[in-house]
């Protein structure tokens, strides 16, 4: 399996974490890279961002568009989905998170990130990762592989925050709880905090994913 090509952005000098960052259907690895600046993460706590690209797929629900994508959705809900196209993208996370070990970072320095469909894809790769890890944000997302998926024990207790919009029509609040609902049942602690907002990323979500990685990272 080929490397997925990445947009890499360094927050300082010492660069001794690793974020990787999932965008939604439809964008690509540009799309959080403006959000990097705003988190203004203080030296000491320098990490290489890697913002991969998805690759461009048809989409069913969208007509058979072609547009970058981690998974097919077949139609509205949290498991009308491709299944195999979802553990494919997550095997291609598991290869960026091996790649960064390569580079010099541990294990438990490397944090997932992933809005919407990005945000699926994380809950799946690192679950699953054979590695302890930072953790996992989970943005505006869901979790259509929760009754699928084993994880590995390595990532038995991994810190969980799921952020989600309460006026969110794409992907409406209760996908959020069943996601919380889901993790709590395979045994994890996920925190989960609501904004105002729809399908998007306020300043007040921003400053607590600046906070949030910080806590996360030594």
């Amino acid at each position: 399996m080929e490397l997925l090509k990445t947009v890499e952005v360094e927050s300082g000098t010492n660069v001794n974490a690793a974020v990787i960052w999932l965008h939604g259907l439809g964008s690509n690895g540009h799309d959080f890279e403006r959000i990097i600046p705003q988190l203004k993460l203080p030296g000491e706590k320098s990490a290489r961002f890697i913002l991969p690209h998805a690759p461009s797929i048809p989409i069913t629900i969208n007509g058979g568009m072609v547009m970058p994508a981690w998974f097919d959705i077949l139609k509205h809900g949290e498991r009308h989905i491709d299944a195999g196209q979802l553990l494919s993208s997550a095997a291609a996370i598991h290869k960026l998170i091996d790649r960064e070990i390569d580079r010099g970072i541990a294990s438990e320095q490397i944090i997932l990130v992933g809005f919407s469909q990005g945000g699926a894809v994380c809950l799946q790769a690192g679950l699953t990762y054979d590695k302890p890890l930072a953790g996992i944000l989970g943005l505006s997302t869901f979790f259509p592989s929760a009754e699928a998926i084993t994880p590995h024990p390595s990532n038995g207790s991994l810190p969980i925050q799921i952020f989600h919009g309460t006026l969110d029509t794409m992907l409406p609040e209760w996908m959020a709880e069943n996601t919380v609902k889901y993790l709590k049942k395979l045994g994890y602690h996920p925190h989960y905090k609501t904004y105002p907002m729809s399908h998007s990323v306020c300043p007040e979500e921003i400053e607590d994913i600046s906070q949030w990685l910080q806590d996360r990272l030594l």
